[in-house]
This record gives structure tokens, sequence and C-alpha cells, in this order.
């Protein structure tokens, strides 16, 4: 073996160029998701305090955001609905002239090609801000399962390209896979949000969404943030139920987690850089704390090296703009 000082690894580090050239890891646009938040209503473009530089639209305009996107050869964009009336049945969610319904046609109008995933829950949409439906003071896993299955349909319809359950309902994928197929929609693909943790770090996204419930918390149905194991048994049972991909939110505390599944599984893996996690660079950054391109590159390189092949981040346009720079 080769040691000091015939071996010096420091000489694949002198210049940027060779570092470039030796580079393991690379994040590239269309490896990213841009979120979006949809707020009904017409003249919306309103910036969300705890987020810095990200916006509600409402669908009219949205036109310039995606052209925006789409310029910046982002792949995609997955859809958020903040609705005007809430219900206990989430009507709003799978209603036809429901906000993201008309999101989608709106996108689809303006940029064909660009990627429209839709987030699949309840929480934006009922009055009580839970992601199913309460029967006796709990979240009822089999009254939920077609409502999921009736919102997703609605937006296959609208012209989504891929529908994303983040509801962490058992049985979610396997009925949605069915209503999907039944309506002749098997082209859709199904992007489960596997392994959900219950996260502090959501705190913007529920400011952003309106989808803080009401009462109590959701720990009853999304993970526990102490285990794995638990983690892969739910990407196995998506995959069995049908599900073409797969994601593990949040990212960052859940990098071990996104090994883990890239090594085990097969199928294409997301993992989501959530609201907590960009909402904590941008007041670092502020605060001239840390700096924010280093810090924000540093951190999808690592997501992207747990394994994770498609990452859904609020920072996908800076760091296209960043990386383009360089």
């Amino acid at each position: 073996m080769v040691i000091f000082p015939q071996l010096r690894l420091r000489r694949l580090r002198r210049t940027e160029t060779i570092r470039r050239m030796i580079q393991e890891t690379r994040v590239e646009a269309g490896d990213l998701v841009y979120p979006l938040f949809v707020q009904e209503g017409k003249g919306v473009k309103q910036e969300i305090p705890s987020m810095p530089g990200i916006y509600r639209f409402s669908p009219d305009q949205l036109s310039a955001e995606v052209e925006e996107i789409a310029g910046l050869n982002i792949p995609g964009v997955i859809l958020f609905g903040i609705p005007e009336q809430k219900d206990e049945v989430a009507s709003m969610a799978y209603h036809p002239e429901g906000v993201i319904q008309q999101a989608i046609k709106s996108i689809k109008k303006t940029v064909p090609d660009l990627l429209v995933l839709t987030d699949v829950c309840l929480c934006e949409y009922t009055s009580h801000g839970h992601c199913g439906v309460v029967s006796n003071g709990d979240v009822d896993n089999d009254q939920t399962l077609p409502l999921l299955a009736k919102t997703a349909l609605s937006h296959a319809e609208a012209g989504a390209d891929i529908v994303a359950p983040s509801d962490m309902m058992d049985g979610r994928v396997k009925i949605i896979r069915e209503t999907l197929d039944k309506a002749s929609y098997q082209q859709i693909p199904i992007l489960a949000y596997s392994a959900k943790y219950a996260s502090a770090f959501y705190g913007p996204f529920r400011e952003a969404a309106e989808s803080a419930p009401q009462f109590g918390d959701r720990r009853s149905y999304q993970m526990d943030p102490s285990n794995v194991r638990e983690a892969l048994r739910e990407v196995e049972e998506d995959i069995a139920e049908g599900a073409d991909m797969v994601m593990v939110k949040p990212a960052l505390p859940y990098l071990d987690v996104i090994s883990r599944v890239r090594t085990i599984f097969n199928h294409p893996l997301a993992a989501y850089n959530v609201s907590g996690e960009y909402a904590m660079v941008k007041a670092a950054a502020q605060q001239g704390w840390l700096d924010e391109k280093r810090t924000v590159i540093e951190i999808l390189t690592a997501i992207k090296r747990a394994g994770a092949d498609i990452i859904i981040t609020y920072h996908a346009k800076d760091f296209i703009r960043w990386s383009a720079s360089v």
C-alpha cells in the first residue's frame, strides 16, 4: 500500500478545475422539483413571511412563475392548494373546479411540457386540519381512502402528470392505483410519501398552506422520528400496492433513512427538503451567520449523495441560478 509522502490525496484538491473533474456527486436541474402554493381567488401573489422568496399564487397569476421555472430547466413543480371553503369531508380537494384543478389547467396551458405533480392530501381542505375524515375524535383511515382516491382522480382528469399521496393512511396507494386504472389513467405514476415523519420542520408550510390541525397532532398517522425499520416497512408496502416512486420527508434529519431506502429498494427515490429546513437557512443567511449559496449547495449535495434521485426543494430556482454562475 502506498503511503505518505508518495500518496498525497491533496493533489486532487489543488484547483477548482481538478476538484470539479473528480466530483463524485452532482446536483443538476433535472433532479429538482419546485413546490408551489396556489390560493383560491384572483390577482394573488403574496409572500409567505416565514419563507422569504416563496409566494402564494392564485391560478391566474401562475403563468409568469411557471415560465420562469421552465426557463431554468427545472422539470417539474408540485402543487399545494389553499381553498376558500373547508369542511369536514374536504369537498374542495376533489371538486372539478377546485383550486388545484384550476392551477393544473393553467400551468398546462402555459407550459405544456412542465411536469405537474400534485400533493394528494386532505389537510388543506378539512375544517379541522387533519389529513383524513375525523370520527370519534380520531382520523378514520378507511373512511379517508375513497376521498383520497377521488382527489387523485380529479387531479388526473385536470391534467396532472404525477399524483403524490402524502396523507400516510394505510392502503392509500392501492385504492388510488385501482381508481386511476379503472378510469383509464393507467399512465399516471404515483409518487408515494412513503416515509413521512411527524416532524417539527413543517411549521412554515402549515402557515403557508393554512393546514395546521385544530386539535391534537398527526403522530397517530405520520411516522415516529425515532424509527428506521418502520420506514422500510412503509416503503415496502407502498411498492407492493403499486407506487412507482417513493419519498422520504423531511430530508436533512433523515439522510440515514434516504440511504437505507436507496440501498434496499430499486425504485426512484425522492426526498423533500422541507419548509423548516428552508426557513432556517434563510433566517441564518439574513443574520449573516451563514453563506446562503454555499450552504444550499452543500445541503442539496448531501441529499443527493445520500441516495435521492429527486429533490423537492424551495431552493431550486436559486440553486440553478448559482450553479449557472460558477
